[in-house]
This record gives C-alpha cells, structure tokens and sequence, in this order.
C-alpha cells in the first residue's frame, strides 16, 4: 500500500453507506491494537476518524479472522458493514465470488451479488435472554422498558424501539440513555425504527461504544429481526438508514444482509503518531 509501511503503519479508509472503518491489513505484518491506539485514531481532529477499526488476519478456519474495535477502544464480536467492506475488499483480491471469514461472533460467509454489491451472512440472531445478554431472565420480545423495546444479539447486543417516527426522536439524547440501561451489562445498540411497509423500515442508530452513525449493519440485521419477531413485516425487508439502503433477509442459515460498499483510501500512520497514542 505504501513503501513507508516500514516505518509507519498502512491502513485502508472504508465505509458502508458512511458506516465508516479503519481497515489495518495483519495477515504479513503483526499489529499491536492497543485501546489506546484505537482511541487515537479514532479522533477525527487528530487522526484519522471511524465508526469502528477492524483488524485482518491470517488465522482460524476461514479465508481470514476480523476483530473489530469501536471508537471508544473497547471490542466488538461483529460488525456488518465492516464484514461487507473487507469481504468486498478480499474478493476483489482473490478475484472469487465467495469466502468465509471467522470473527469472535463465529463463521461468516461472503458473497459477490454482483455490481459491487456484496451479501454477508451474519449468522443466526441471539434470542435469548442470556445469550445478548441481558441483566435477567425476561421475554425479550417486549422488554419492561418504557417503549416496550425488543432485545436482540447478532454477536453484539441490540434494543429496538419501534417507534410510529423514527425521524422524530432526537436520539442523539435517547441514544445514550438506553445503552447504559441496566437491564444491558455490556451496554446496547439502540435502533429506533418505523414501519413503512409489510417489507420496508425506516430505522435510526445510536451505536454502542460510537455514537450516531449513518448506518450499522448488525443493527439492521437485529431490527429485521425484531420487526418480524413482533409480526411488523415478513422475513425479508428493505431498512433506509440514515446513510443509505440496506436488504436483510432471515433465512434458515441466518441473517443476510446485502449493500454497498466503498473503498475510499489507503494511507499509512506515522511513527510520530504512533509513538504518541501509547
């Protein structure tokens, strides 16, 4: 990617409609992703920004094995729009039109939909209360929180409102209230989400560990579920999110999810900055 690699650390800038990841290639080079180090460049004053950082390497059963970091340093065992991005990204490179990635969420499978559309399936949803997890054993379809959410795990947990206008909630204040609720030990993913039609959402996201984001992929996937879990829609449905369009599809073998993505640049941080983020 740049012949400064050796002195500094090249990284690939992605994004999944504006869901937006810094890419660092470990599958020849060993990364030492610190907290820290994902905080610094996260900052997108004096770094380089991202919704989450997600690290490639040449290990497990599959093609490769993805960790994904959030913007605030701590861990996630998935990411959709991520998992797209560098499926995307690895088939372009092998020139195959599927492979298999491993994630501490489990296997998941790529595919080449064509026209730079990429379908990823994210396994099947966490339906229960300790499986999220959740606080205590409850229903998960309809939670004693006001606005009745519904709890969903896709590897990350998940608290969907349906809500008759998602336009309408300022999340950027409701958001935070509801992923530090209780009744979330590892905090949430908050969705708010309206019905368009018996196959069509509208949903917004406050992302755990984030903030506002224009889109999140597992969060798309656990709102489908959600909406079908409470007979809102059928199986598969289109989701609008704030960035762009996604379609999800529960099947038998989990969740699909199938968009866009886009591969903005590659650029390397300097020894400067990363002797700075320790």
């Amino acid at each position: 990617m740049n012949t400064r690699a050796d002195t500094g650390l090249p990284f690939m800038k992605m994004h999944g409609l504006g869901n937006d990841f810094v890419v660092l290639d470990g599958r020849a080079r060993e990364f030492d992703v610190t907290p820290a180090l994902a905080r610094a460049i996260a900052d997108r004053h004096r770094g380089v920004g991202f919704d989450q950082l997600a690290l490639i390497e040449a290990r497990g059963a599959g093609d490769a094995h993805l960790t994904f970091y959030n913007s605030d340093g701590s861990t996630s065992a998935a990411c959709g729009n991520a998992t797209r991005c560098i499926a995307r990204f690895l088939m372009d490179e092998t020139g195959r039109d599927s492979l298999t990635l491993t994630t501490d969420r489990g296997t998941l499978y790529g595919r080449d939909m064509g026209d730079g559309i990429t379908s990823v399936n994210m396994g099947a949803p966490q339906l229960l209360w300790n499986e999220i997890p959740l606080a205590e054993e409850m229903d998960t379809l309809e939670l004693p929180i006001e606005g009745v959410p519904t709890a969903t795990g896709m590897g990350n947990p998940h608290c969907t409102f349906f809500v008759p206008d998602a336009e309408a909630i300022p999340l950027a204040e409701f958001g935070p209230r509801y992923e530090h609720h209780p009744l979330y030990p590892e905090r949430t993913n908050v969705q708010v989400a309206s019905v368009i039609g018996p196959d069509h959402l509208r949903m917004r996201v406050w992302e755990r560990g984030v903030g506002l984001t224009l889109a999140s992929g597992s969060s798309s996937c656990a709102t489908a579920v959600a909406a079908a879990r409470r007979g809102l829609t059928g199986r598969r449905v289109t989701i609008d999110l704030d960035g762009g369009r996604l379609q999800i599809d529960w099947r038998d073998d989990g969740v699909w999810m199938t968009g866009g993505t886009s591969h903005v640049f590659d650029g390397v941080l300097t020894a400067a900055f990363l002797d700075s983020a320790r």
